[in-house]
């Protein structure tokens, strides 16, 4: 019995340095998800303002630009995955990575050569223990993303899509992140970036986070525009920042996403814990009692035998 009770108090000790890890990364992911929440919301505005002054002259104009003319015949397509770069956050980065690998087979099904960029160690490490070729990879700042890995993002694929094909450029390129709705909710999503691709105005608003092209509210009459100098001009400006902000916002979304799952994962895992030390501390305490029994055993049994003995 007292090993028994040697090895529950050591499991008991064991769980309870990991229950304070937990509660601690918890704690921690509950005050980070606030400032990536609201970083998240701040880039909203000036993202939708950008994204309907590209629509509106993509729509109002019939200049054949390259990044909003579809290719009828696209052969090869980009797609960047976003993950995390650590993991104890749930299943944040296998849903993100299951929706990329979908959309990949759903781009090889019809013909296209499929291109992954990566964000985050967690989509680097399912490529390459896989053994599966990709163009680039970023890691290293997933859950504090700056403008500045969004522009080295972004330039790059831009760079890529306005490549030739035979030099080895893309006919489209899709973003697979996760979008944040609540710290409850948390939607894997895929845009796509290049070309522009102009819908109807949705029904999300800035809470959930959208990044669909929003041009015009529902029953509101869009504008008639001139463009000086001229729409290509103003395309040649618009298209690039258009791009970063896109990728910016999505890495913004994902950071959220990822905390959120984080606080989660942790909530659950010290809230395991704590039932975990409960039983282990009902079977020290059965361990216990089974011994106190024993020994009483041992010592009525003793003097029974001593009393018969004096007979």
């Amino acid at each position: 019995m007292g090993a028994q009770m040697r090895i529950y108090r050591q499991r008991i000790k064991s769980v309870s340095s990991i229950k304070k890890i937990t509660n601690a990364m918890e704690l921690i992911a509950a005050a980070r998800v606030v400032k990536a929440r609201q970083r998240a919301t701040e880039a909203m505005p000036y993202t939708t303002a950008l994204t309907r002054a590209v629509s509106a002259v993509a729509s109002n104009t019939n200049e054949d630009h390259p990044l909003t003319t579809s290719s009828s015949d696209a052969k090869r397509a980009g797609v960047v995955i976003i993950a995390a770069d650590r993991g104890l956050a749930g299943a944040y980065s296998v849903s993100a990575i299951k929706r990329a690998v979908e959309l990949m087979n759903h781009l090889q099904g019809e013909g296209m050569e499929v291109v992954p960029y990566l964000v985050g160690r967690k989509a680097v490490a399912y490529f390459k223990f896989r053994k599966r070729e990709y163009a680039q990879e970023w890691t290293g700042f997933s859950d504090a993303p700056t403008f500045e890995n969004a522009k080295e993002i972004a330039d790059r694929i831009t760079a890529d899509f306005l490549k030739d094909w035979d030099e080895g450029g893309h006919d489209e390129i899709h973003v697979v992140f996760t979008r944040f709705r609540s710290m409850v909710r948390q939607d894997p999503h895929v845009l796509r970036l290049l070309p522009l691709e102009v819908v109807d105005a949705s029904d999300e608003g800035e809470e959930g986070l959208d990044l669909s092209v929003n041009q015009y509210e529902k029953g509101e009459i869009p504008p008639e525009y001139d463009f000086e100098p001229g729409a290509a001009e103003v395309l040649d400006q618009l298209l690039p920042k258009y791009v970063r902000n896109r990728i910016y916002t999505a890495l913004l979304s994902s950071s959220a996403s990822e905390l959120a799952a984080r606080q989660r994962a942790m909530k659950s895992a010290t809230d395991n814990a704590g039932d975990l030390i409960k039983r282990y501390e009902r079977l020290a305490n059965q361990a216990r009692q089974a011994g106190i029994t024993q020994e009483i055993s041992e010592i009525v049994g003793g003097a029974d035998a001593l009393a018969d003995a004096k007979k």
